[in-house]
C-alpha cells in the first residue's frame, strides 16, 4: 500500500488546479489578492511521495514559485523546509469524504501557526480552501481560495515549468 491507497481523498487531488487567493486582516479588511495554478503531484519515484508546487501571479506582474515536497508516514504528508514545517491529513470524521485538514508554522516565525481546511467537490473539479493565520493566540489574517481542477495531467505541467525555469 501507497500514500493514493491510503490517502485516496489527497490523491483525488492530483493535478493542476487554478484559482484565487484573497487575504483578509483579522477586521475582514481585504489586504492581497493573486491568481495561482498549483500542481499537484504524485511523483512514481524519487525521495517525496508528494510534491505541490505553487505558482502566483499578482495582477502588477510579479509572480512567486513555491515548492513543497512532503514526507509521507503516520498517515499524514510532512513538510519540513524553508518555508513551513506541518502535515495535512484527510478529515476521518467527514463521512463524505471531501475534507483535508492540514496545520503549519511558517519556519523562523514560532509565534505564527497556520490551519487549513480543503473541501474538495464530489466530482472532483473544483475545490474551495480557508486558511487562518494566528499569531500568539489570536487571529491575524484568513486566507479564502477558489480553485479548479484544469488538468490531470500535471506531468506535462511540470515538464513545462522546468522548460520556462
Amino acid at each position: 500500500m501507497g500514500i493514493k491507497d491510503d490517502m485516496p481523498l489527497l490523491a483525488r487531488h492530483e493535478g493542476v488546479w487554478e484559482g484565487t487567493y484573497r487575504y483578509y486582516d483579522a477586521s475582514g479588511k481585504l489586504v492581497d489578492e493573486h491568481k495561482s495554478r498549483l500542481l499537484c503531484r504524485f511523483p512514481d519515484e524519487g525521495p517525496y511521495p508528494y510534491h505541490q508546487t505553487n505558482i502566483y501571479t499578482w495582477a502588477d506582474g510579479r509572480t512567486e514559485v513555491r515548492d513543497f515536497p512532503a514526507e509521507y508516514r503516520d498517515g499524514r504528508i510532512w513538510w519540513d523546509n524553508e518555508l513551513i514545517k506541518g502535515w495535512a491529513a484527510e478529515l476521518p470524521l467527514d463521512d463524505k469524504g471531501r475534507s483535508v485538514v492540514l496545520y503549519w508554522q511558517r519556519t523562523g516565525d514560532p509565534d505564527l501557526y497556520l490551519y487549513e481546511m480543503i473541501q474538495l467537490s464530489d466530482d472532483g473539479k473544483k475545490r474551495c480552501r480557508t486558511w487562518h493565520w494566528i499569531r500568539n493566540g489570536e487571529l491575524e489574517t484568513r486566507t479564502a481560495i477558489e480553485e479548479r481542477l484544469v488538468s490531470r495531467d500535471w506531468r506535462a505541467a511540470d515538464e513545462a515549468l522546468k522548460k520556462a525555469a
